[in-house]
């Protein structure tokens, strides 16, 4: 019997009606329909500091990184969807990368949450480039911290306009786009699934 893929949500922004929280939420359904068991999760519930090596040292990693940590840990695959900002990652969603990659124990156990994880990634824009620049530079980043990236994505252009009434992409294509990346970030997810049980 197959085992059913764990697969972790969230948005790269916290904002009420953000683009790329509306394409999380999109995701979050089509991986249950696929058969994943999906955790949606806000970045806002686990507030972080500024990353800062002498903050680090004077009180160790944030307890909300270690809590990040622990369910990335505990999921078998991430799916981000990023906003852009300027052209790039915006700083919520980079602030706690950096923090989470920081965690190297839990409870004396030694701790890796992000190497070798899989992840599939979405970007939104509020114009036609679908946030593309800022989706390959979190692409660069999630390879540079050991993360196994699938190649499919899903970039969502005129985010004010992509989604009907229910939440779902009026444009086909983009539907068809979010069934590919969510299919093959399943696929991966089971085959190389580094899941540790809470």
């Amino acid at each position: 019997m197959a085992v059913i893929p764990k697969i972790l949500v969230f948005a790269g922004s916290v904002r009420s009606g953000a683009y790329s929280g509306r394409t999380a939420d999109v995701a979050q359904k089509e991986l249950a329909v696929q058969g994943a068991e999906v955790t949606r999760i806000s970045l806002a519930d686990y507030p972080l500091p500024i990353l800062d090596e002498d903050l680090e040292k004077e009180n160790g990693v944030p307890e909300n990184a270690q809590k990040l940590a622990r369910l990335i840990s505990a999921h078998d695959g991430l799916l981000i969807a990023t906003p852009e900002y300027n052209g790039s990652i915006p700083p919520l969603l980079k602030n706690t990368i950096d923090w989470v990659s920081r965690v190297r124990g839990d409870g004396g156990r030694s701790v890796r949450p992000l190497a070798g994880k899989v992840a599939g990634l979405c970007s939104s824009s509020n114009g036609r480039f679908a946030g593309i620049r800022c989706i390959n530079h979190l692409r660069a980043v999630l390879v540079r911290c050991q993360m196994e990236v699938v190649t499919p994505e899903c970039s969502v252009p005129e985010g004010g306009d992509a989604f009907d009434g229910d939440g779902h992409f009026r444009d086909e294509r983009l539907h068809k786009s979010m069934e590919h990346l969510c299919r093959t970030l399943i696929e991966t997810s089971r085959m190389l699934s580094t899941r540790v049980e809470a």
